[in-house]
């Protein structure tokens, strides 16, 4: 079933503002001055980054403590095109002079940015690079120039709503991550890629399952399987904390189904997950509390997986007790960043 998920009340406005620039100092594309490309973290908590809002992701990231920030998202600035642009904003092209500057400053404190593809917004209207472009090595191209730019190992692909039907842009997608995985050994470069797909507690839709068979058919590695466990949308009860765990347990026997070669230790090693803290855009009963995220810090460092993220950053603060989905606030009562501070002892 396909449900308005990750961000469906905060993807709107993604679509309408602009990422912050960075400084012109930083306009060099060659990019030497924020130069990284090592690997990340076994286990790394990297929460969402609204780059839609006009905030430094370096001054979040050191008030938080979150050294490594998933940056969403890339988007065409309308469907047919085969160009992403931060928040399809043609204001804020993929470029050192947007952005550079917050990394660089991010990357001299030991952490480093995940740029993330595609989000509700843009799965919903077409501007998904993937259900955008029809030209597989233009969508590779449009991953290799992000990559080369911003000197990243490892994308994030939001893929929900639309995009998990759309099954021409679905192969489109995976083709071009094989591409970009040749071109990456070639150069020596080491690139991961990550699907966050939408869940039930009882793991992945079929759609779901289908985009990974797909990889597979392609020969396309996905590195990790990141699940957003919230927006249930069952008008049940829920237990976030434990609804977490049950949906990443059912998520490990369908990894199986897809890659029966593997262990369950590696299974789990490309499990990642993503909360929305505090209330969620569905609303109660689907609240995620700090208690919530010290129980899902406990187990996931006891399962092994390889991610831990939530939507998002600038919510992690109580400035709006009681209000769901806020795109600025969490809705619950609790300390500024208090969510981060609970989930970055994850990173190691």
């Amino acid at each position: 079933m396909i449900r308005m998920r990750l961000f469906s009340v905060l993807a709107a406005g993604a679509c309408l503002a602009g990422a912050g620039m960075a400084s012109p100092a930083m306009a060099s594309a060659q990019g030497p001055q924020y130069a990284h490309g090592e690997q990340l973290p076994a286990h790394i908590f990297a929460p969402y980054f609204e780059a839609y809002l006009t905030d430094s992701p370096a001054t979040l990231a050191q008030q938080s403590g979150a050294k490594y920030l998933t940056m969403a998202f890339l988007q065409t600035p309308a469907p047919g095109s085969c160009t992403v642009t931060w928040n399809g904003d043609p204001t804020t092209p993929v470029s050192a002079a947007v952005y550079g500057e917050d990394i660089a400053k991010i990357r001299a404190t030991g952490g480093d940015i995940i740029p993330s593809f595609g989000g509700y917004g843009a799965d919903h209207g077409g501007t998904e690079i993937a259900d955008s472009c029809t030209s597989v090595p233009a969508i590779a191209a449009a991953y290799e120039n992000v990559i080369t730019t911003y000197n990243v190992t490892r994308l994030d692909l939001d893929t929900e709503d639309s995009s998990l039907t759309n099954v021409a842009a679905i192969d489109r997608r995976n083709k071009a991550i094989r591409l970009v995985e040749d071109w990456a050994e070639q150069q020596g470069r080491r690139v991961q890629f990550v699907y966050t797909l939408p869940t039930n507690t009882t793991g992945l839709g079929t759609t779901g399952v289908n985009v990974l068979q797909n990889a597979v058919q392609n020969h396309a590695r996905i590195d990790i399987v990141n699940i957003m466990t919230f927006d249930y949308y069952d008008n049940k009860p829920h237990e976030m904390a434990q609804d977490t765990a049950n949906a990443a347990g059912a998520l490990q026997a369908q990894l199986h189904t897809v890659y029966p070669h593997r262990t369950s230790a590696q299974l789990w090693a490309m499990t990642g997950i993503t909360e929305m803290v505090g209330i969620d855009d569905f609303g109660p009963p689907e609240v995620f509390t700090t208690a919530d995220a010290q129980n899902v810090e406990d187990w996931a460092r006891s399962t092994g997986i390889a991610e831990v993220s939530f939507w998002a950053l600038q919510r992690d603060n109580g400035g709006c007790v009681g209000t769901g989905g806020s795109n600025t606030c969490s809705g619950v009562t609790q300390q500024p960043y208090q969510f981060s501070h609970i989930f970055e002892p994850f990173t190691r």
